[in-house]
């Protein structure tokens, strides 16, 4: 496949899997502006760190307001990571790689782009916003389901799922940070019945909620819950099952090119330290901190694919 196919299915599922990322970030952030109601502009003021858009943002705006920062997460045309970029950025690489996709994947991706653009022609009050984030959703659903239901199971839909899993990783771990060390930065409030209830929130916003109470008949503790969402296989959004999908993914690259490249190994590795790592070890290198070290080897990976499978060349 040429290097060009490959990197326009990878980042066509990743805009796609950030867009609903997006909204799941959001929909954390409003719910627990809801529980802080005196210190509300510090959840929203969160999601734009969170989101790696602080700075863009202050560019457009002199002070955070939740109208302010739904409106530039969703449908500010000047931000590269808003909804609406994303699903353009997602219909584009889309077109670009046409020919590899079933007609049905393509129609889908193109009527999700008519329906967002619908939904956020104009601005989203905050009275509105849990239906149109539930409507982001939906429409990235619908094209991962019509990707699994109609593609050949080839290096087309490795690629594409490599671009899921990759910014789906990225998004658990960004949302974890955002819960523990910048909305909650004082060890006092853990385990208070504040800290629960963002817990849950957190639970919520990776559609984790009642999967969890299920596994752990309603134990609610900061070290059960992290311990899911970045250990369990089980769970479709943890770091671990991330990570068994990009290795199961690049191991039949791997085995289709016949070489073994860099990112092969890296993947590897991050895959082996999330098996053999216990969350009582998580927390005593501190939380914050192994979540950054995640983020940061989970980038160079989508960097050292781009480079191994030659995107640009």
């Amino acid at each position: 496949m040429l290097g060009k196919t490959a990197g326009g299915l990878f980042w066509m599922f990743r805009y796609l899997e950030r867009s609903e990322n997006i909204a799941r970030l959001l929909e954390a952030g409003f719910r627990m502006a809801l529980t802080r109601a005196a210190s509300s502009d510090e959840e929203w003021a969160s999601l734009l760190t969170t989101s790696g858009v602080r700075n863009a943002f202050f560019e457009r705006h002199e002070e955070i307001t939740s109208a302010a920062v739904i409106d530039f997460l969703l449908r500010d045309k000047t931000n590269p990571s808003s909804v609406l970029n994303m699903m353009d950025a997602a219909r584009s690489n889309a077109r670009l790689v046409r020919t590899a996709l079933t007609r049905e994947v393509w129609e889908a991706v193109n009527e999700s782009w008519m329906a967002l653009n619908d939904a956020l022609k104009h601005a989203v009050r905050e009275r509105e916003l849990p239906a149109v984030l539930g409507e982001i959703r939906r429409q990235s659903s619908l094209v991962r389901g019509t990707l699994h239901g109609t593609m050949l199971r080839n290096e087309v839909f490795d690629f594409s799922r490599l671009g899921t899993f990759v910014e789906r990783a990225d998004n658990t771990a960004r949302i974890l940070d955002v819960k523990y060390y910048v909305l909650l930065p004082s060890t006092a409030s853990v385990g208070g019945s504040l800290d629960n209830v963002q817990w849950e929130t957190i639970l919520r916003s990776v559609s984790a909620h009642r999967s969890y109470h299920w596994l752990n008949e309603g134990d609610v503790s900061a070290a059960s819950i992290a311990d899911f969402l970045i250990l369990d296989r089980r769970l479709p959004r943890s770091l671990a099952f991330c990570y068994a999908e990009i290795s199961s993914n690049l191991n039949y690259l791997e085995r289709e090119y016949g070489e073994e490249l860099a990112c092969h190994r890296q993947s590897r590795q991050i895959a082996e330290q999330l098996r053999s790592v216990r969350i009582e070890d998580v927390f005593a290198m501190g939380l914050h901190e192994f979540l950054e070290g995640f983020i940061r080897d989970n980038a160079a990976l989508g960097s050292q694919i781009e480079t191994d499978y030659r995107f640009y060349g």
